[in-house]
């Protein structure tokens, strides 16, 4: 059912339908499911996470960027990067996840959602050229297996609480965001894409201080079924980790994220894909079927995957995710209701955009690995 010429030795499209892919479901939680990561994240709010900002390194879209350092859980310090609004005090925050492979400059992340806005774009830990630590694994084949024998130390658990501790810093480093005491104080925005997508999923269920999000083509979706889907990235790892240890089902079952996606309640868009060679489309749906919360989908043609039409798909989803976040997180849309692409606000009905016109520019972002 493949729809692009390809060399891949499978079908990417993994002979899934559109309806079929709406109905993949998530695998069930054990009985320890939540206990287990509400601990981890009070473990990770209690870190002095001490940021540092550095100096000036660009100025883009309305914003400076620094490089910024911070400590997340087991001391291990980390970098990225600070954006904050070139005039005026910020009014909304963002925290960036990032693709397998990590980041080693902000890139595409930018412009933010909404105007007016700052944010931290952290590498996690042995990721990107900022996130580097001894002992961890930097390429995605090993770090997805790093310390996978146990629910305790297997690396991803420690990448979701960078990305809590990442959210503390950001509130140390720009204090106006910060809730306080205050209920009415506002929510940080999440963007993550690929690996930072299933990262985010991990993540957000347990933390109030987050409004809405946005998750790419996330990775880490039905475990179970990934296992059984070849693919060209560190899901392919797992696979052939599971071959040899087939007990480490019961370590990823903490680790799924539509299994995560089943206590999400925040609203979140996600953007997935019919066709992706590095995470199979039905991991990624898995996570968009599971949200508790208000939802939006936009499916994308493919995902890691270069193809004609993909500019225009990714400058679709960005005025989405900037109508999304204006709803959840800003002034809303004029007028309410629909936006300027006719979906609703806080929908959980699933729209089909139309393919776009190619044009012409940058491809972005949906062809690194997950």
């Amino acid at each position: 059912m493949s729809s692009f010429a390809h060399d891949f030795p499978f079908d990417p499209s993994y002979g899934y339908t559109r309806d079929e892919l709406l109905s993949v479901p998530a695998p069930a939680a054990p009985g320890d499911f939540a206990a287990f990561w509400r601990t981890r994240h009070d473990e990770a709010r209690k870190v002095a996470t001490e940021p540092e900002i550095g100096p000036l390194e660009v100025e883009r879209d309305g914003l400076r960027i620094h490089g910024v350092t911070f400590t997340s859980v087991g001391g291990v310090r980390l970098g990225g990067w600070l954006a904050l609004p070139v005039e005026g005090a910020a009014e909304h925050g963002f925290v960036i996840g990032h693709g397998y492979g990590g980041r080693q400059e902000p890139g595409p992340d930018l412009p933010l959602p909404l105007p007016r806005s700052a944010a931290i774009l952290p590498c996690v830990r042995g990721m990107g050229s900022r996130g580097l630590w001894p002992g961890i694994p930097d390429v995605a084949d090993a770090h997805v297996r790093h310390g996978i024998g146990s629910r305790d130390t297997y690396v991803i658990g420690d990448c979701v609480a960078d990305l809590w501790c990442a959210a503390s810093a950001l509130h140390e480093l720009v204090p106006e965001l910060a809730p306080g005491d205050d209920p009415g104080a506002p929510r940080l925005g999440y963007l993550g894409e690929s690996f930072g997508g299933g990262l985010g999923a991990l993540a957000l269920p347990w933390d109030d201080r987050f409004g809405a999000a946005q998750l790419t083509v996330p990775t880490f979706g039905n475990h179970p079924l990934r296992l059984t889907l070849r693919c060209v990235g560190s899901g392919e790892s797992l696979r052939a980790y599971h071959r040899d240890h087939p007990e480490v089902t019961e370590v990823l079952r903490y680790f799924d994220a539509a299994t995560a996606a089943a206590q999400l309640e925040l609203p979140t868009l996600v953007a997935a894909a019919l066709f992706d060679p590095s995470v199979p489309p039905p991991g990624q749906f898995a996570v968009h079927n599971a949200l508790a919360g208000p939802r939006e989908l936009q499916v994308l043609s493919a995902g890691h995957f270069e193809y004609e039409g993909l500019v225009g798909e990714v400058a679709q989803l960005r005025g989405n995710r900037e109508r999304f976040f204006g709803a959840h997180m800003g002034q809303g849309v004029p007028g309410g209701g629909a936006g300027p692409s006719g979906w609703a606000r806080t929908s959980r009905h699933v729209q089909r955009p139309g393919r776009p016109r190619a044009q012409d520019g940058r491809a972005s972002r949906f062809v690194r690995g997950g």
